[in-house]
């Protein structure tokens, strides 16, 4: 019996929404319909300013997440037109919304997360429920809130009596772990993703990203800056762990060249572009030494220097995008919350203590009703 959802990711790279229809009535799941939009460059620029404190931010963020559910509700309109449906035939809306901080278990021991969204707008936009507000139970119960798709990654990617691991590369890197059994699932982030490699292109090159990586490769690899962008605590940290793009941020890279003054703009994208691939090499060989299969998603997957560098880094294993087993790179995370937005309407956990390290597992999302 079909079960049909839609899913919406907006991630840290800022490059825009990806929006997918499933039908989670299997196994298998079914991606029905795909379309993405980028934001409107005032939009991008404002979403990103948000990530750093700033004036007025509760009026801005506020006027941020009506325009963002705006961006989504053309997606779901889209996806409904392309594949000739009703906002009836949906069963909900799963909206992640933007993450502009993360900071979870500082300060006061609990922490927070932010994510911009307006889902009541949403669902008033569109006329279908919205399950929105994931991460913000886990961190409740004393995790952080992060990575969400572990579970997912489980349910769609694991393979019987074979290590595999799953490495999403948006903004933020962050790599699941996947066992025989859901309770022995690993999941963290590894630090930057794209965010610091998009960053430096777009100030140096005029472009949003680097594309294929073609420009780091033709730069060469600092050692010595490197090895200090190497040394950041976060690094060594152990898991359960998790960062964003108010933490790895053009400020944060801007201090780590201040010893470097003289590496070439080339040789720095080229840097941080080993940077990357050092921090999720590192981290898949830490957490899962026997892995054999590394599944690879995100914006990520399609910069081939950054693909070569983490073959490089993991030679003993079989470093593929995850077009090669079932799923285009750039659906997997919209896909992800599809499935969390049915866990949470049929009232199943959508978290796990081994991964974020709360409490226990628990039912994601706020639900509004349409």
């Amino acid at each position: 019996m079909a079960a049909l959802y839609i899913g919406l990711m907006s991630g840290t790279s800022l490059d825009g929404v990806d929006a997918v229809l499933v039908d989670l009535g299997g196994p298998p799941l079914q991606v029905l319909g795909h379309c993405s939009a980028p934001f409107p460059d005032t939009l991008k620029a404002e979403l990103l300013a948000l990530n750093t404190p700033s004036d007025n931010e509760l009026h801005r963020a506020a006027l941020a997440a009506n325009a963002l559910v705006r961006v989504y509700a053309g997606q779901v309109l889209a996806l409904l037109t392309q594949c000739q449906l009703r906002p009836i035939d949906i069963r909900a809306i799963g909206a992640h919304g933007q993450t502009v901080r993360h900071r979870p278990q500082e300060f006061d021991g609990t922490g927070y997360t932010l994510q911009l969204n307006q889902p009541a707008l949403l669902a008033e936009l569109c006329g279908i429920d919205v399950v929105a507000d994931f991460r913000s139970r886990d961190v409740a119960a004393g995790g952080q809130g992060a990575p969400l798709v572990p579970p997912f990654h489980q349910a769609f990617f694991a393979k019987p009596r074979q290590t595999t691991a799953v490495l999403n590369i948006g903004g933020i890197s962050n790599v699941s772990v996947l066992g025989a059994e859901p309770e022995n699932i690993l999941g963290f982030d590894c630090g930057p993703g794209n965010a610091l490699m998009d960053a430096w292109c777009q100030q140096h090159t005029g472009q949003a990203y680097d594309a294929e990586g073609r420009w780091a490769a033709t730069g060469q690899v600092d050692a010595a800056l490197l090895t200090d962008l190497q040394a950041d605590a976060y690094f060594s940290k152990l898991p359960p762990k998790s960062t964003g793009r108010d933490f790895f941020n053009s400020t944060w890279l801007a201090h780590k060249l201040m010893a470097h003054p003289q590496v070439l703009p080339v040789d720095v994208q080229a840097t941080l572009t080993a940077l990357t691939a050092w921090a999720c090499a590192d981290s898949v060989r830490k957490s899962s030494p026997t892995c054999q299969t590394l599944i690879v998603c995100g914006g990520g997957a399609l910069n081939l220097e950054l693909m070569r560098r983490l073959q490089l880094g993991l030679p003993s294993c079989v470093v593929e995008s995850s077009v090669q087993h079932g799923l285009p790179p750039l659906q997997v995370e919209a896909t992800a919350f599809a499935w969390l937005a049915q866990q949470a309407i049929e009232r199943k956990t959508g978290s796990l203590k081994s991964v974020t390290g709360a409490r226990g597992a628990r039912i994601l999302g706020a639900i509004y009703p349409a």
